[in-house]
């Protein structure tokens, strides 16, 4: 094609790149024939369509006006694309007022919106979130990948396809994940770890290393952060204050021993490591030193449960974000979620790139190597504990930043009598734990530590979640896990939904936000199930078509924005829907290849995770009680 009109060429050149788009397959629907130019945004656009705004736009009308008189040759607007308009196809004409008849005729042949009036061209780049209006999905299809049990997963910093998996126990690898459809697994040797720490990791029920994030500039700093838990009987190093203090108004003395522990015997520690010494370049190093660098964090907790222990930075701030639970024992009886003098029931924000000295942590009180962020909501508040971003959790399990939109920070956060909530996580928020569960008032069996009237706190309730009854209509027992706002192109019908499930695996949940940046999200039960050519087997539940999955811990996402389900039967990977004969209208399945067949047999490192699985499967069930 040749054009001589600049501004038409640079109109042109934007139509036919289109394709390129991401998720531009819906907008070269095939109709009678071959169609090489997208649905361009006109005023025919349906009034209902969630692409309505482009009447003002008038894309097709745009095209026209600036294209209409401008001679091209091998047009990609010529009539036999849409047959029996215009001229016959032998004609010699080169301009579009030579080939379409008008305006109208020619926004009637290439204008308007797509088959199901969701989508059309108007001249920037596809969004696909532009659709306010997404397809429902049937269903979500996983692949299995890996036979090993994992905690944690967090991409390489490097953007490769490689990621850091951790387990309960102490021990974090570096994994190369294979391309979808290639019939790979997750190449890991379990024999050879990026750092294990075990013997300085308490792995019990809701003990055992529980986070790990690496800095912002991890490639050139090679500086990373683990968060676990520690037992002072046991390890010299194991010391700080207790988080029930006077300051806190609390007395030690008069909590009792949990599970034969007495209180503040165990720690909430986060330590930095590196891996500088290994001679080699960040990005290159396979292990990191086993001796940490310096403790950044260290408290004693009340009880043996609820403490959380995720750690992630900050996508826009580059700060390190810290979720800690109420420190256990039903109801939180000590109120530590409401005591602004706690650390407790808290999300908390450091920063850990200006280290203050000796006397600045003490002078200021502080827990450990940071320093605390300027625009920290509390900075200044002698009410409060400065380290505090957020308020009124009872045992947060999992958040996230949204990969399009970083001031979305989800967190799920683990009920006690009757549901399990999402809420969206605000700077200074208070999410009235145990005030409230979810919206409902919550009233505890005993409350040595005083109660906070529901008056006195203005709280945030949950923007999704599921009652226990959900999940087991005879017990009731139910703990979330909280996901990620799904952001591949794998399953476009899920793509801008937020992903979330329960440890039990008896529900996975996608949660859609209508309008957008409204915070008013609705959730959907959706259905999941195993791909017919997912690289290792999937097991199924007896009585069941769901694949059985075991306890959901977590989940993950890689470099491509694939999403993961880390399980106790294995490591899973959200996949394309059709794979398990899920329809959705936004897959382009003409890019979908044949599956490669199946390997005869797992590699060396799933054989060897295997023999490893069965030599931990203790903890399998320790971890069964994580939420409770």
């Amino acid at each position: 094609m040749n054009v001589s009109d600049a501004a038409c060429a640079s109109l042109l050149k934007s139509i036919l790149c289109a394709k390129c788009d991401q998720f531009s397959s819906e907008l070269f629907k095939a109709y009678s024939g071959i169609r090489t130019v997208p649905v361009l945004c006109n005023s025919t656009v349906s009034a209902n369509s969630s692409q309505s705004t482009s009447k003002s736009n008038n894309f097709c009308g745009k095209v026209w006006d600036t294209c209409q008189n401008v001679s091209m040759r091998n047009s990609p607007f010529t009539p036999s694309l849409k047959g029996g308009a215009g001229l016959p196809e032998n004609s010699t004409a080169t301009k579009i007022a030579e080939l379409w008849k008008s305006k109208a005729d020619f926004c009637k042949a290439f204008g308007g919106s797509s088959e199901d009036e969701s989508a059309c061209f108007d001249g920037e780049p596809v969004k696909f979130n532009n659709n306010k209006n997404l397809d429902t999905p049937k269903g979500l299809c996983v692949e299995k990948i890996g036979n090993g049990s994992y905690l944690n997963m967090v991409a390489h910093p490097d953007g490769s396809n490689r990621v850091f998996l951790s387990n309960q126990k102490g021990q974090i690898w570096l994994a190369t994940v294979p391309e979808q459809r290639s019939g790979g697994t997750l190449d890991i040797n379990e024999f050879r770890t990026f750092l294990d720490i075990r013997d300085e990791v308490l792995f019990d029920t809701e003990l055992g290393l529980m986070g790990m994030a690496f800095h912002p500039n991890f490639t050139q700093n090679g500086r990373f952060f683990v968060s676990y838990n520690c037992d002072k009987v046991s390890s010299p190093r194991c010391s700080g204050r207790c988080s029930c203090n006077s300051n806190a108004d609390c007395d030690p003395s008069k909590l009792h021993p949990d599970n034969g522990a007495q209180p503040c015997r165990y720690h909430s520690v986060i330590a930095e490591y590196t891996v500088n010494k290994t001679g080699l370049q960040p990005s290159m190093a396979t292990s990191a030193g086993p001796s940490e660098v310096r403790r950044i964090f260290t408290m004693g907790l009340p009880f043996t449960g609820h403490h959380a222990g995720q750690i992630l930075f900050g996508p826009t701030d580059g700060y390190l974000y810290f979720m800690m639970g109420d420190g256990g024992s039903r109801g939180d009886p000590y109120n530590f979620a409401q005591n602004k003098k706690s650390l407790l029931g808290k999300i908390m924000r450091f920063n850990i790139d200006d280290l203050p000295t000796a006397k600045g942590i003490a002078d200021l009180g502080l827990w450990g190597n940071y320093s605390i962020p300027s625009d920290n909501p509390y900075f200044d508040d002698k009410e409060l504990e400065p380290e505090i971003w957020a308020m009124g959790f009872r045992n947060p399990w999992r958040c996230s930043f949204d990969l399009e939109r970083p001031s979305y920070f989800l967190c799920a956060d683990v009920g006690q009598e009757i549901y399990e909530e999402v809420n969206i996580v605000t700077k200074g928020g208070n999410y009235g734990w145990r005030v409230y569960e979810g919206d409902a008032l919550y009233h505890p069996l005993q409350s040595p530590g005083g109660n906070t009237s529901a008056n006195s706190i203005n709280p945030i309730f949950p923007v999704m979640g599921y009652s226990h009854a959900d999940i087991n209509k005879n017990e009731g027992s139910a703990s979330i896990t909280g996901g990620y706002f799904y952001r591949s192109k794998s399953d476009p019908c899920m793509y801008g939904r937020y992903l979330y499930t329960d440890l039990f695996a008896g529900g996975l949940w996608a949660g859609s936000e209508t309008p957008e940046n409204s915070g008013n999200f609705s959730s959907t039960r959706i259905p999941f199930s195993c791909s017919n050519d997912s690289p290792m087997q999937c097991n199924t539940v007896e009585g069941s078509p769901l694949p059985a999955l075991g306890y959901i811990f977590s989940f993950g996402e890689d470099n491509r924005k694939d999403v993961f389900i880390l399980a106790s039967s294995g490591l899973y990977r959200i996949v394309c829907p059709s794979r398990c004969n899920y329809t959705c209208s936004k897959e382009d399945l003409s890019v979908l290849q044949s599956p490669s067949p199946k390997p005869s047999s797992a590699s060396l490192g799933n054989r060897l995770g295997a023999i490893y699985n069965g030599l931990v499967f203790s903890f399998f069930s320790a971890f069964l009680l994580l939420h409770s």
